[in-house]
C-alpha cells in the first residue's frame, strides 16, 4: 500500500480538535515517519489577541430513544456526530428540546455535517438528515461525555536542514476530525515530503509545522521571534486530493518569489491561481500585517467549492493516490525553483557556441532541436547577468528543470556564470 494512503487509514478514525488527546495521537502516528518535536503550552496561554481554550476530550456521546434504548445517534459511529467542544450533558429530553443542537444537510441527506462550537459553550449532534427524519417524536435519552479543562494545546514540529539557514516553512494543520481532503491529504504528503527531503542535500533549511488551525498557528508564531527572520517562504498544505486541478493561492503580496515558482509548476499542469484574500487556512495568520511573512496555499480544489467539503462524504474514498502523488511531485518542483532559480551570465556572448565541442549537442544532425537544446540556446540567448533562469523558463516555455539541468551542464562547460 502507498504509504501516503496507508496513514491516512490510521489518522482517519481519530477524534481530533484544537486540543485533546486525538491530537496527541495524530502527532504519534506522525512522529513514526519523522522524528517530530512535540511542543505543549497551557490552556490560558494568551497568544496575540487570543487565548489558548481548554483541553477537549470526547469519551462517549450518543442518542438513544428513551422507551427502546436503541442508541439512533452515537459517536463510536463516526466522529463527526459530535458537534467538537461540545459541553458534558446527560439528559431525557423532548424532541422540540433536542432539536436546538441538531445539525444535517437537507440537500444531501446521506452525509453528516462537521460542526464546532470552539468558542461558545454550548453541545449538539450532527447526523444525516435521513436519521434526522427518523428520529421520531421521543422522548430520548442524551449523552454528551466530554471534559473541558485545564490542560494543553500540541503541535508538531520538525526541522530538516540545509546549507543555508534560511527557511521554508511547510505547514498543515492538525484540528480536523474524520475529514480525508480537508485535512489528512496535507498532513500526510507533508510528512512524505519531509522524508523525501531528509534523504538528499538542499540548500534551504525546511521546517514543518502541524498545528491546530488559527490558534495553533498563531502560538506558534508568539513563541518564536526569533525563528520568523530567517523565514524565506511559507507554503500551507491543505486538500490535495478530492479532484479538481491544482490551485495555488498567492501571497498578501502576489509577486513574491514563492508567487512566481508555484505559479510556474501549477501552470504548466493545467491548475489555476487564485488571489489572496483574507480567508481560508492558516496563510491568512503568517501573511498578517505583523509578519508580512510570504504565505502562499496549495489546494486541489479549494474550500467551500466542493459538496463534500466538511461533510463525511470527504472519506477515504474521495481521494486517490494519484491525486496525491501529483501534489507531492508539484510541490517538490515548486521547492525546486526555489532552491535552484539563480541569474547567470553568458560567458560566451559572441554568436552561439559550438555546443557539439564540449558535448552538448546531438552527434546526428538535420533533427528538431529537443528540449534540452533548446533550453541550452534558451539560456545562452537571454542569460545577460541580469534574467533568472525561472524568467527563461517561462519565456521558453518549457519547464524549470529542464532548464535548471541544461545550465548546470553549460555551467561545467564553462559557458555560463
Amino acid at each position: 500500500m502507498d504509504p501516503i494512503r496507508e496513514r491516512l487509514e490510521r489518522l482517519y478514525p481519530l477524534c481530533r480538535s484544537l486540543t485533546g488527546d486525538g491530537v496527541r495521537r495524530t502527532l504519534a502516528i506522525l512522529a513514526e515517519s519523522v522524528p517530530l518535536t512535540v511542543h505543549a503550552v497551557p490552556s490560558g496561554t494568551p497568544a496575540f489577541d487570543w487565548t489558548l481554550p481548554p483541553e477537549w476530550n470526547a469519551r462517549a456521546a450518543w442518542i438513544a430513544d428513551a422507551e427502546t434504548g436503541e442508541r439512533l445517534v452515537d459517536l463510536a459511529d463516526h466522529t463527526l456526530h459530535l458537534v467538537s467542544y461540545s459541553t458534558p450533558f446527560h439528559g431525557r429530553i423532548s424532541r422540540a428540546e433536542l432539536e436546538p443542537h441538531l445539525h444535517s444537510l437537507p440537500e444531501h441527506p446521506d452525509w453528516i455535517p462537521y460542526r464546532t462550537s470552539y468558542y461558545h459553550r454550548d453541545w449538539g449532534f450532527c447526523l444525516t438528515q435521513r436519521q434526522r427524519d427518523a428520529l421520531g417524536d421521543g422522548l430520548f435519552d442524551v449523552l454528551v461525555d466530554t471534559t473541558l479543562a485545564p490542560g494543553e494545546l500540541v503541535y508538531g514540529e520538525l526541522v530538516v536542514p540545509g546549507t543555508s539557514t534560511d527557511e521554508v516553512l511547510i505547514s498543515s494543520h492538525v484540528c480536523h476530525p474524520s475529514l480525508v481532503n480537508d485535512n489528512l491529504s496535507g498532513l500526510s504528503v507533508a510528512v512524505e515530503l519531509a522524508q523525501r527531503l531528509a534523504e538528499r542535500e538542499h540548500r534551504l533549511t525546511y521546517r514543518f509545522l502541524f498545528a491546530p488551525g488559527t490558534v495553533g498557528s498563531l502560538t506558534w508564531l508568539s513563541r518564536n521571534a526569533e525563528v520568523l527572520p530567517r523565514l524565506r517562504h511559507v507554503l500551507v498544505l491543505t486538500g490535495l486530493g478530492g479532484g479538481g486541478p491544482l490551485t495555488y493561492k498567492r501571497t498578501r503580496h502576489g509577486d513574491r518569489p514563492l508567487d512566481r515558482a508555484a505559479m510556474h509548476v501549477v501552470g504548466r499542469r493545467e491548475g489555476r491561481v487564485v488571489d489572496y484574500s483574507p480567508y481560508g487556512y492558516d496563510e491568512r495568520q503568517f501573511n498578517a500585517l505583523g509578519f508580512d511573512l510570504s504565505a502562499g496555499r496549495l489546494t486541489r480544489t479549494p474550500h467551500g467549492e466542493y459538496p463534500e467539503y466538511h461533510t463525511s462524504a470527504d472519506d477515504l474514498g474521495f481521494v486517490t493516490d494519484a491525486e496525491l502523488r501529483e501534489s507531492l511531485t508539484a510541490i517538490e518542483e515548486i521547492l525546486e525553483v526555489l532552491e535552484e532559480d539563480r541569474t547567470l551570465r553568458n560567458l560566451a556572448p559572441y554568436g552561439e557556441p559550438q555546443l557539439g565541442r564540449y558535448g552538448l549537442y546531438p552527434t546526428t544532425g538535420g533533427r528538431s532541436a529537443d528540449d534540452a537544446v533548446m533550453a541550452m540556446l534558451w539560456l545562452l540567448a537571454c542569460s545577460d547577468g541580469a534574467t533568472p533562469v525561472l524568467a527563461i523558463a517561462e519565456r521558453a516555455g518549457l519547464p524549470f528543470g529542464v532548464l535548471r539541468r541544461a545550465a548546470d551542464d553549460l555551467e561545467k562547460a564553462g559557458l555560463l556564470g
